[in-house]
């Protein structure tokens, strides 16, 4: 699989992918095919304070539940209103128009805690745990 260079990814499956102050946040194709059909996605209210690795959303799909983690800290500013009637976008275009939510950093620099996509691509090669 090859992974978009142009965003940064956490080992818990989100990417990150810095635009100017803003940070657009998804679930990558690894992460929608071992959920396997998304039917639900439980988005942050905009205005929300996100603190990076802690949980901000849930994805619900026929298999499990599960958490969907903030990559920096800072304050949801848009999320993606299209997949709360099409949650099923996720399993399509996972790293285009399936974006979940758009957080307005507090400190740009905890990107740099993340993995680029070829360590990415190790790690879920690896196991992906």
């Amino acid at each position: 699989m090859s992974y978009p260079s142009d965003r940064k990814y956490a080992r818990s499956h989100e990417w990150a992918r810095l635009e100017g102050d803003t940070v657009r946040v998804g679930v990558t194709v690894y992460a929608q095919e071992s959920l396997g059909d998304v039917v639900h996605i439980e988005l942050p209210r905009v205005g929300a304070h996100a603190k990076a690795g802690a949980a901000v959303a849930e994805i619900e799909s026929v298999k499990a539940v599960s958490d969907i983690y903030a990559p920096v800290s800072g304050t949801v500013v848009e999320v993606n209103s299209a997949l709360e009637d099409s949650p099923e976008l996720v399993n399509s275009d996972a790293h285009g128009a399936a974006w979940l939510f758009v957080i307005r950093a507090s400190d740009v620099s905890e990107l740099g805690a993340l993995i680029d996509a070829d360590a990415y691509d190790a790690h879920v090669q690896a196991g992906g745990h």
